[in-house]
């Protein structure tokens, strides 16, 4: 009942379903383009990329982010360490693109009366002169991925209107996400361009899945059963990934996996709509066109 219920109303409505993540992908490249007008760059750019002290510091003294913020005085992004099981204390992290690793020192000295050492810290300093080329390099093997990509789905199908229909979900999946991450004010690092490349990968398997059940012309039935049978695996697919994403968020302390696991999860979640509203709908109308939507 719940497959024939769900067929029906797509196959009555699938011109407005597929709608619906095209008109989020133009209000987030708004979102994006108004982000770039305020501030000349397209999201939040932690100090590994735009430069600064990225300082781990361990100390069991009940501290909170903002009496942190405050002692230091300056423009500071402060979050907590806590011991798994137990969430008591263990330490914090502090970003901050203004202090120099002495300055901290001295401030941390003075406020808290705690002395960094090689064994209660570690302190990573960036420049901005390395941050920015580093950066950019990220940025070229994301794009040179996505058209690597794209060229592959080209070669496959080797019709426009299904890779087109691949390359456009991958790329609603990429705006759209960056559009939620700076609305949340997540800071993008290293890691966070490579949780991007991360969703080509993440994007494109169930679209090609989609894509492969829905053109094929001999056996599992008619177009929608096809198309159902994708989205029951896919949806698996997604959600296996989904529960992995949400076990890295709840039980690790490290930034690094705490920023690509939220921005692969929020990926993931747009994916679905992306996949199974505006490219089963190009398909659907395509392969109507095409006669491709006989039972076996």
């Amino acid at each position: 009942m719940v497959k024939e219920g769900m067929l029906n109303f797509f196959a009555k409505h699938y011109k407005i379903l597929m709608f619906i993540p095209i008109i989020i992908t133009i209000i987030s490249i708004i979102m994006i383009g108004s982000f770039y007008a305020k501030t000349g760059s397209l999201f939040y750019k932690d100090v590994s990329i735009s430069g600064g002290i990225s300082a781990t510091i361990y100390t069991d003294k009940p501290l909170t982010e903002s009496q942190v913020q405050k002692a230091l005085g300056v423009d500071t992004e402060v979050r907590k360490l806590t011991e798994f099981g137990t969430g008591k204390n263990t330490g914090f992290i502090i970003d901050t693109p203004t202090l120099s690793k002495k300055e901290l020192t001295d401030l941390l000295k003075k406020n808290f009366d705690i002395e960094l050492n090689n064994k209660n810290s570690s302190v990573q300093e960036t420049t901005a002169r390395f941050g920015g080329p580093f950066f950019r390099q990220l940025l070229i093997a994301l794009l040179v991925a996505f058209i690597l990509m794209a060229i592959t789905v080209f070669i496959t199908f080797r019709s426009p209107s299904p890779s087109l229909a691949i390359v456009g979900a991958a790329a609603m999946d990429i705006i759209i996400t960056l559009a939620i991450v700076n609305l949340l004010n997540i800071k993008i690092s290293s890691a966070g361009i490579i949780a991007f490349l991360l969703i080509v990968g993440y994007s494109i398997d169930t679209d090609i899945l989609l894509t492969t059940w829905s053109i094929r012309k001999k056996g599992e039935g008619t177009l929608l059963n096809r198309m159902w049978h994708s989205f029951i695996t896919g949806l698996t697919m997604t959600a296996c990934a989904i529960a992995v994403m949400i076990t890295g968020l709840l039980f690790s302390n490290s930034n690094v996996i705490i920023e690509m696991f939220s921005i692969v999860f929020i990926a993931l979640i747009v994916d679905v709509f992306t996949t199974y509203l505006t490219n089963a709908g190009i398909l659907y109308i395509w392969c109507k066109k095409k006669g491709i939507t006989w039972a076996k």
